[in-house]
């Protein structure tokens, strides 16, 4: 079997690792709910259609596994995708996991256990997406539209990473030439500096010219927020109270798993708003 099967492979960080691993000559099969007609490895893949799984594992060797979003407990959906990969002698999964583990929510770290047991599997727990800032995320469009992030953390850090950097890392282990058991399962991908949402703030303000002010709310507001934004309740109770973590220093880390894996360090949180900049100023703050 060869090539790789990337799930999510449309999404912010699978959009990156197929075209690090094409530009690589390395066979992949795109993944993804809404394949693109124009793509002959295109394929539809569905959390919520188990129909669609055996055929976009069915000859691939290694998977890229980016688990269903917006939810709490993505283990129903997960774990027969994981049997019927195993079944068909898959020989290496990269599971994108996160570093911030959400309250209340075992299933997710049951799924990493999962995958970390299998030998050749690896889990990436990545640290909060520098995307986020970016629209349609909740915290992005409020920036765009306001000039504002509203958040629970207070001075709390975070070592944001950018999306292009976990593809990297997990491109590095998708391409390893010889799959087999590793004392090494698990990697944490983080950013090479935490910032709190104040230092991105000030950040972002100094590459648009924009002023970005931040807002301090509580759990329950910010929960209340994200609700607003169109995020399932139960999720965004949960991102809510993540902060809250935040805002005790939990997330304060960062790693060299990215330098070490990919052979040269993340991109800082200046170097991504420099390049988004635009993204932020155009068409101005919509609403105050």
């Amino acid at each position: 079997m060869t090539g790789v099967l990337v799930t999510g492979g449309t999404g912010k960080t699978g959009t990156a690792l197929v075209e690090l691993l094409r530009g690589n000559g390395v066979p992949v099969r795109v993944a993804s709910r809404n394949p693109s007609a124009g793509d002959p490895d295109a394929v539809r893949f569905d959390w919520d259609d188990p129909a669609t799984h055996p055929t976009a594992l069915r000859g691939v060797g290694r998977v890229f596994l980016v688990p269903p979003t917006n939810t709490v407990d993505p283990m129903p959906p997960v774990r027969p995708f994981l049997a019927e990969a195993q079944r068909l002698g898959v020989r290496r999964v990269v599971l994108l996991g996160s570093a911030i583990e959400l309250p209340n929510a075992p299933s997710a770290l049951e799924l990493a256990a999962q995958v970390r047991a299998r030998p050749g599997w690896v889990v990436l727990r990545a640290s909060g997406f520098m995307q986020n800032f970016l629209s349609p995320h909740p915290i992005g469009e409020r920036i765009r539209r306001h000039g504002e992030i509203r958040t629970a953390a207070a001075d709390g850090r975070v070592g944001w990473i950018d999306a292009r950097d976990i593809a990297a890392a997990a491109s590095a282990l998708l391409t390893e030439p010889d799959v087999g058991p590793s004392d090494q399962r698990d990697y944490l991908l983080t950013g090479p500096k935490a910032l709190s949402y104040r230092d991105a703030a000030a950040i972002i303000t100094a590459r648009t010219g924009r002023p970005v002010r931040v807002v301090s709310t509580g759990v329950d507001e910010q929960a209340a927020n994200y609700r607003a934004a169109g995020v399932p309740a139960e999720f965004a109770a949960a991102i809510a109270a993540v902060e809250d973590g935040i805002r005790a220093g939990r997330e304060d880390r960062v790693s060299t798993a990215v330098l070490d894996l990919t052979g040269r360090p993340p991109r800082t949180f200046a170097e991504f708003a420099q390049e988004h900049a635009l993204e932020w100023s155009d068409g101005g703050i919509l609403e105050r």
